[in-house]
This record gives C-alpha cells, structure tokens and sequence, in this order.
C-alpha cells in the first residue's frame, strides 16, 4: 500500500490517505523519427554551447594579450611589400637579396608578397618563404584600354597597385609601406636609410614620399653615398609613403600609367620626393612589361650603393624645405655657366661644378645626349627644382 501524507493549511493535522492505484497505460512504441529529432536537438545544442565557450575562451586570451601589449610601442618601420606577377625566377633574386639585410630588423620590416595573377610557379615561390606573409590579388575582368593599341599591363599593374596598398594600409593598419618590384636587389643599408627617411616623412609635410632610386645614377654619375636630394620629380622603384598620402591618393587612383600620374603637380600638390645620390635598389629586370626599354644603357650601369653608412648618426635636418632651399640655391648661384654648343667640351675643361641652361624639351635633350644622362622628358617645365644633378668624373654638372 502506498501512502501521501500532508498538513491541512492553518489547522495543523496531519493525515494519511491512500493512494489510488494508477492506471496502467499500455506500453508505448518509440517512433523513430521523435527520436531522430530529439538527437538532432541535443546535438545543435551541444554544438552552440562549445562554440559559446571557444569563442569565450578566445575573447578572454585576445582580451589578456591585448592588455599586455599595450604598453608596447609599435616597432615596425613600415611594411614591406614585393610586387610580384610571373617571374619566379626574378622574385627568387629579389628575396634572397632583401633576406639578406632584412633578418636583423624583421621586426622593424615585416615583408609581403603580393602577386597578382595566378602563376602557380610565383605562388609556390611565395608560400616557400615561411616568415614572408603572401597575398594574392585576382581579377578576372577584362581590361578595357582607354586608347587603342594600348599595353594592358600597365592597366593590371595600377590595379594591383591600388589593392595590395588598401590591403596593408586599410585593413592591415600599417602607418607607412616600402614598395619594391619583383625585380630589385637592395643595398646593404636599404633599411637603416628607410627608417631614418621615416622621421622626415613623419615631420614634414612637404615630402610627400622617399624613394631609394636616383635614374641618373649610373656609376660615372655619382660619388657621394651620403648625399640626399629634394625632387620636384617621383623617382619611384623602391619608395615608401604613409598611410595619411595614401588615403588621400586612393580614391583617385588612375586606371594606369600610375608612376606618371604620381608626377602630376595636381596629385603632388608641389610636394617634394626625397632620393638619395648613389641608388639604395638596383633594378635587374631586363625582361618585363617595359620590354627591357633603356636597360643596357641606362639600368644596367647602376651603382647599387655599397658604403657603410650610419643612417642613425646622420643629421638630415639640412633636406627641410627651407635649409634645403637656401642651399642648393647657393650650390647654383655659385655654379660656373656654360652656354653654347659645345658644352661637354667646355665641362670637362673646368673642374669645379658648372651649370647649364636648357630652354625647352629639345635643348634639354641635346646636353642630355652630350653627357649620356637620361634623356626621357617627364618633369614640367617651371617647378621649384626643375633641375637635375649629376657628376662627372669628381666635379658636378648642374642642369637647369
């Protein structure tokens, strides 16, 4: 006999009463498809509730390392960059010389890949190299040329151009970026001359960029390792700008032909390039969408820089806008003329630094082709420093 027992409210008894019997139901038969359902909720609920706690379990690990860090200071320079599309050959050369100098200041220089295209030699080369971060941009779409006849390489390059900077200044957050071709071999001091040129970048607002590159460079050129210069003129092939100039270039990006848009006084806005006398990159690319134009006698016969020079003891105050300014303008006033025909001639015979004026495109041509310097007419006429410079021998030719 089962028995219940209760207390009846206020009265305070106690009773027993006897339970009735249950009536028995008959036995049930399981449907499976309850008990499919059944295990499908208790699986999904299994299932949210390990997500809950992984994603607890991360947020809390970001939230420590996020407090521990920060008070570090971020270390890195800028970000390193190598354009690459499909040479695997050349990308090879251009990384084994940039891991050379880079190991001792990885931090500082932390170095991607971006390739654009799909060349599964390029892409295997890339992933090869563990502590480089590889990107890949892919674009399918037909390049439409704005004028017939057009090389559409210089459409994909623009492109890719655009993508690989919003990918590391936009979304990866870095305060400035090294732009390098899969095509350059770099000079022993390539980076300690970058993180020096950040402070200048940092500090005056009238550089808007700081290239490696000098086009009349070539060995006979050039003598002092030392020498910074001002330019009116974006000498591109190894440069680093900031994140501030690129969000202000981005969304006007050209469509191609990117290097000569950079030149424009409405997109430099009479901002100067900062260069260096002796080249800090070599560029080695014979064979490439510019068909090798000019390579044997003007690229070829680079100097790379290889002089050991302490960047950090340097005091580059002097390539401020005014100092600079005054300067160089004492460096041309005092300057020996030469006019007529036969300057060359008239140059060599004068062993101090000499300038020689030139009045327009074919003028300019002339005294270029005289000297062997580089002809291509590409710096507006008219421009704070519309003047070139270069050595011969151990004096200075100052071309204005």
């Amino acid at each position: 006999v089962c028995y219940r027992s209760g207390v009846k409210s206020g009265r305070g008894l106690l009773f027993l009463r006897r339970a009735r019997p249950a009536r028995r139901r008959p036995a049930m038969v399981p449907n499976p498809r309850h008990i499919r359902r059944l295990l499908l909720v208790a699986a999904t609920a299994a299932f949210i509730y390990i997500q809950v706690r992984h994603f607890s379990a991360q947020s809390h690990d970001a939230g420590r390392l996020a407090l521990a860090g920060a008070d570090q200071p971020d270390l890195s320079v800028a970000a390193v960059v190598i354009m690459a599309c499909n040479r695997p050959d050349y990308l090879h050369r251009t990384v084994e010389s940039i891991l050379k100098y880079q190991k001792a200041v990885a931090s500082k220089f932390p170095l991607f890949i971006s390739q654009d295209g799909t060349n599964g030699e390029v892409k295997n080369k890339a992933l090869s190299y563990t502590q480089i971060t590889f990107m890949q941009h892919v674009d399918l779409e037909p390049v439409h040329t704005e004028s017939p006849g057009e090389h559409i390489a210089y459409y994909k390059i623009a492109n890719h151009y655009k993508w690989a900077l919003d990918e590391l200044f936009t979304k990866r957050n870095f305060r400035r970026v090294i732009i390098l071709e899969d095509d350059m071999e770099i000079a022993p001091d390539f980076f300690d001359y970058f993180e020096a040129a950040a402070k200048l970048l940092d500090t005056d607002k009238s550089i808007m960029a700081v290239s490696s590159w000098n086009d009349n460079g070539q060995k006979q050129f050039v003598y002092d390792p030392k020498a910074l210069y001002r330019s009116d003129f974006f000498p591109g092939l190894g440069w680093m700008l900031t994140k501030s100039t690129w969000m202000e270039l981005s969304p006007k990006w050209p469509k191609a032909y990117w290097d000569d848009w950079v030149r424009l006084k409405e997109v430099h806005k009479d901002r100067q390039f900062i260069r260096p006398e002796v080249c800090r990159t070599y560029n080695f690319g014979e064979h490439g969408s510019s068909m090798g134009q000019f390579f044997n006698q003007y690229l070829k016969p680079i100097k790379l820089n290889d002089a050991h020079i302490d960047w950090n003891s340097e005091d580059l105050s002097y390539l401020s806008e005014d100092k600079f300014l005054i300067k160089f303008g004492k460096d041309v006033a005092n300057a020996t003329p030469v006019h007529g025909s036969d300057d060359l001639l008239k140059a060599h015979n004068l062993y101090v630094d000499v300038r020689i004026q030139y009045n327009d495109q074919g003028d300019f041509e002339r005294v270029a082709r005289q000297f062997g310097v580089f002809e291509e007419w590409k710096v507006p006429l008219l421009t704070q420093f519309n003047l070139f410079m270069f050595r011969s021998r151990v004096w200075q030719v100052i071309n204005l």
